[in-house]
């Protein structure tokens, strides 16, 4: 059982991070969090967590090392300055997207700290961060199942082990490709309608309840027709996102939902809707969709 002997550092505490920690310190866990603009961290000092001035003091004493950062360069970095800090024997949870290039980069860096490496990466976004229903998709070795336990259930609802590290980041790629065709086929579908003069509630409410129906196409769908979007996942890091997927298949798979969808996302970060939730990919289709107020 989770107690307050166990230490976990946990290094980036944005949209996903902060959450995560959250809960960690909920389930009886000792949690030193850092992010690298501390008024993002502070909210945590409520939840009983320790907000550390930099990654080497959240990592004193720690047990375990969680990053959750928006990169693989900013994960070396962070982890990279915890040199001489970090204890020997911890274990490194890398929770982060970063692709398989990076993982293998990482688990070198882990080697090199004499650190345990677990590659898992979380399916979900916000709400489930909150909720603390992700999925984790942890892959690493198999005498660390039990010993991570604790903190993956506290930040999740379900833990899968994939095989060596590495084979967490491959499948979380191709849970990737699908979210990101699939949230560009609701706003094509979306914005298809609106243009044939169709209420494209209509649409939503077509799916609704058959064997097409996905939560969350209406989920981002309403999102769309609304114009209103709660951030969730920004744009720009799911663009990011589709990069990894796009270099990972290099020439043998033509994933052309992944490249539509960073193409429409990269249009709507170029009109000013990075740091805003993907969703707003339904900007980056040709001629734009209406706002609501037009119809």
């Amino acid at each position: 059982m989770p107690d307050t002997e166990t230490t976990v550092a946990v290094l980036g505490t944005g949209i996903m991070g902060l959450p995560m920690a959250a809960n960690l310190a909920a389930a009886g866990l000792t949690v030193q969090a850092w992010n690298r603009t501390r008024d993002k961290a502070e909210p945590l000092e409520d939840k009983g967590c320790t907000v550390a001035a930099t990654p080497a003091e959240a990592v004193a004493g720690a047990d375990f090392v969680l990053t959750m950062l928006s990169d693989g360069q900013a994960v070396h970095d962070v982890v990279e300055t915890t040199r001489g800090a970090v204890p020997a024997g911890a274990v490194w949870l890398q929770t982060s997207t970063v692709g398989p290039e990076w993982t293998t980069r990482l688990a070198g860096l882990a080697a090199d700290l004499d650190l345990r490496f677990v590659d898992a990466p979380v399916l979900g976004t916000r709400k489930p961060a909150e909720d603390g229903t992700l999925v984790v998709l942890a892959s690493g070795p198999d005498d660390l199942r039990e010993r991570c336990a604790p903190v993956f259930d506290a930040v999740g609802g379900r833990t899968m082990w994939i095989g060596p590290a590495g084979a967490g980041s491959r499948l979380k790629l191709a849970a990737n490709a699908w979210v990101l065709a699939l949230t560009n086929g609701t706003a094509e579908s979306i914005a298809l309608a609106q243009a044939l003069g169709v209420d494209p509630k209509l649409f939503l409410e077509a799916i609704s309840g058959g064997a097409l129906d996905v939560p969350y196409a209406h989920l981002k769908g309403g999102a769309m027709i609304d114009g209103e979007f709660p951030l969730a996942f920004a744009a720009r890091h799911a663009a990011k996102d589709a990069r990894l997927v796009l270099d990972a298949a290099g020439g043998e798979v033509d994933l052309a939902g992944t490249r539509a969808a960073l193409a429409h996302l990269d249009a709507a970060i170029a009109a000013g809707h990075g740091d805003e939730d993907m969703a707003t990919l339904v900007y980056g289709l040709a001629g734009g969709l209406e706002g609501p107020s037009s119809r």
